[in-house]
């Protein structure tokens, strides 16, 4: 009887173990696609704490716009391949941009509605020189919206951080440019917060690829 009692105990530990393994492993679920948001005030917190730590560890406000800057370098690289799996996905084939103008309308508006929620306001071509474009925002971006300058930091522009974005985005798509930011002020009689503009200046062998093709 000893022996029939632990042979059910045995069978029964084994029809349960069964039953489990005929779940659905938690490791081999698919990830939830979620909202793909992030909430406004949370990313402007982290940030501004990412600016306020950086502050702490340089001499002056350009060495802090370098730092910004190099910070979004590195998303930027990371955004490309993310950001162009996903347009890729939409559009139902696996290509990679080599021409100048359709990378910079990528930029400009898919990535650009990726992390802000719209596309910029504008894109321009100089007038003056080849290798020299443009993307505008009249208005601040939500990124810098809240951040507090100190009054020794009085011309610091923390949009150096999409600045550095851009140009990690398009060297690593070997489009390899220099990318600085600028504030514009508003001189109507309704002055509202100033906006942005992202210079994008390409190295000379980019311009020489466009003209080839």
């Amino acid at each position: 009887k000893k022996f029939q009692k632990t042979s059910s105990v045995h069978e029964a530990r084994i029809s349960e173990m069964e039953k489990k393994s005929q779940r659905p492993n938690i490791i081999n679920r698919p990830l939830p696609k979620g909202k793909g948001e992030v909430s406004l005030s949370a990313f402007a917190f982290l940030f501004a704490e990412f600016v306020r730590y950086s502050e702490g560890r340089v001499s002056n406000f350009n060495d802090l716009e370098k730092r910004l800057s190099e910070a979004g370098y590195m998303v930027g690289v990371r955004q490309l391949e993310l950001q162009a799996h996903r347009h890729n996905l939409e559009q139902g084939k696996m290509r990679r941009e080599v021409k100048l103008l359709p990378m910079l309308t990528f930029v400009a508006y898919t990535v650009w509605k990726a992390v802000f929620g719209k596309g910029c306001d504008s894109l321009e071509k100089s007038t003056e020189l080849d290798d020299e474009f443009m993307i505008s925002e009249s208005h601040p971006l939500p990124l810098a919206k809240f951040i507090s300058v100190p009054k020794d930091y009085a011309g610091l522009n923390c949009q150096q951080f999409v600045a550095g974005l851009i140009e990690g985005l398009l060297d690593a798509a070997d489009f390899p440019a220099r990318v600085t930011a600028h504030t514009i002020a508003d001189k109507g009689p309704q002055r509202s917060a100033p906006g942005t503009v992202f210079l994008i200046k390409f190295h000379a062998a980019v311009i020489a690829r466009s003209v080839d093709a």
